[in-house]
């Protein structure tokens, strides 16, 4: 084999299609013949020196910008490597790659450790990453709540984006198309230290990025060091005087301890001061914005309740995880109780575990978290459950563009979607970790741009970015990873 047939067969060319033996163009086969022979020669023409260069560097010049796709059924994946990232403190991105060159971007949820996706690498090689489902439900049985499933879902955003890749769609179509072409976002209300600093952070938001949906915490955290407003508080305060939700690997202490067990109760003073918070913003915002909150603390079902009724006359969006997900029938008690809408679901795993929630009508919107909830189709999946049960979808989005887009491309494709969180608004080099492939902006004033043509998520990764922002604890960039090559246990389930 000479070394132009070399390079013609890792083309997946032949001599016939560079010279045809039959003039014969009204074929259509001899027209794409006659299109690679007229291309190549334009080259020779308008190439200057590259008329006399090797036939080698002819046809490499020639084809460097030819979309070249796989053959699907041959795909085999190869490897799986990480990259840890300071986004929202640790956040891993994932890269399955395959025999053909095309590779796959998913990501570990945020603060979830990578080794929950790297474990998984042995139950993947010399697999077909076209067959997404099976390849899911092969290893969902290691993923759980919240962070533990991490590996799975980030497993399953790369997958679909090798799907897309190789058959040349988007991510949305493979879920059955779309319903939008822009989402829509919600951001954080940003704290300041005065009233008047906290109106400028909010014209920001609106008159400039552009955003059309906020959120804001409303926690008793911001109760902190005023008298007669909590009740058995100081018990559970940490050594800086705060009520501190998370971070403490203390298993008995509040960060750890779930609602209904701190007996910590809001006074009256301590809910006119919440809702005078909620007053003040909702003042800033007037009622064209809709406005939802967060993140209130550990406090049981009856003053749930009751900050619910202080501030339901400020028209919520929602009010968000007051409990506990798993206590269905709390949450079913607290939303007969309000008129404002109740929405948990950020730490929920699998559609079964979605189920008690939609059926019982507990909550008014649920909010999956695609890096924990099974990724793109199981939360299709879970969306389309609530859509049937007269239930909407918001969606819970805390880490890099690599999650971010596979929550663009599963709102898009699922009817009942009311927005997505964007969590990293003025983290200034966020949006510059990627590239789309198509050249779109990332966002445009609080939408995202869907992806309309271009593959797989529609994302590459900006590399000089990324190690710019690679966690202290691990500087590697895709570094080889083959001590999890080996399967050492027996996976199936039963017997």
């Amino acid at each position: 084999m000479t070394p132009s047939q070399k390079y013609l067969n890792q083309l997946g060319l032949t001599d016939s299609d560079i010279n045809p033996s039959s003039p014969a163009d009204q074929e259509p086969e001899n027209k794409r013949r006659s299109f690679l022979r007229n291309s190549l020669m334009g080259g020779i023409t308008f190439g200057g020196a590259l008329a006399f260069a090797p036939v080698e560097d002819l046809i490499a010049q020639s084809t460097q910008k030819v979309s070249r796709f796989s053959g699907p059924s041959d795909l085999r994946i190869t490897d799986l490597r990480y990259a840890t990232t300071t986004v929202l403190g640790r956040t891993s991105v994932i890269r399955i790659d395959t025999n053909q060159g095309i590779y796959g971007l998913g990501e570990v949820r945020d603060g979830a450790d990578e080794r929950y996706a790297l474990f998984l690498k042995s139950r993947l090689l010399g697999m077909n990453p076209c067959n997404v489902e099976q390849l899911f439900k092969s290893i969902r049985q290691f993923g759980g709540q919240s962070r533990q499933a991490g590996g799975v879902c980030a497993i399953e955003m790369a997958l679909w984006d090798i799907v897309g890749k190789a058959y040349n769609v988007p991510c949305w179509q493979l879920l059955g198309g779309r319903y939008r072409d822009k989402i829509r976002l919600y951001a954080d209300t940003p704290e300041a230290n005065s009233p008047e600093e906290q109106k400028k952070l909010i014209s920001y938001r609106i008159n400039e990025q552009g955003y059309t949906w906020l959120k804001m915490d409303l926690s008793i955290g911001e109760l902190k060091g005023v008298p007669g407003t909590l009740v058995n508080d100081k018990f559970w305060q940490n050594a800086k005087g705060n009520l501190a939700q998370w971070g403490d690997n203390n298993y008995m202490a509040y960060a750890n301890t779930q609602h209904p067990f701190t007996q910590i109760q809001i006074t009256d003073k301590g809910l006119d001061i919440l809702a005078g918070l909620v007053d003040n913003v909702r003042g800033m915002l007037g009622y064209e914005i809709p406005l939802s909150t967060d993140h209130y603390g550990h406090f049981d079902l009856n003053n749930g309740i009751r900050l619910g009724k202080a501030v339901e006359k400020y028209r919520l969006a929602w009010l968000e995880d007051i409990v506990s997900w798993e206590l269905t029938d709390q949450w079913k008690t607290m939303s007969d109780a309000l008129e404002t809408p109740t929405l948990t679901g950020e730490d929920i795993y699998l559609l079964k575990n979605f189920r008690p929630l939609i059926d019982k009508r507990a909550v008014d919107i649920i909010h999956p978290d695609l890096a924990s909830s099974g990724g793109l189709l199981e939360t299709k999946r879970i969306g389309d459950y609530a859509e049937e049960n007269g239930i909407a979808m918001a969606m819970h989005q805390a880490g890099t563009p690599v999650s971010f887009m596979a929550n663009v491309h599963c709102a898009a494709a699922t009817q009942n979607f009311l927005a997505l969180e964007h969590h990293s608004i003025d983290l200034p080099w966020w949006e510059s970790l990627v590239k789309t492939t198509d050249g779109r902006p990332l966002i445009t004033r609080g939408f995202a741009n869907l992806p309309l043509s271009a593959p797989g998520l529609g994302i590459e990764l900006n590399d000089e970015v990324m190690k710019q922002h690679l966690h202290a604890s691990d500087k590697t960039y895709f570094a080889p990873t083959p001590q999890w090559n080996e399967t050492r246990s027996h996976d199936r389930i039963y017997s």
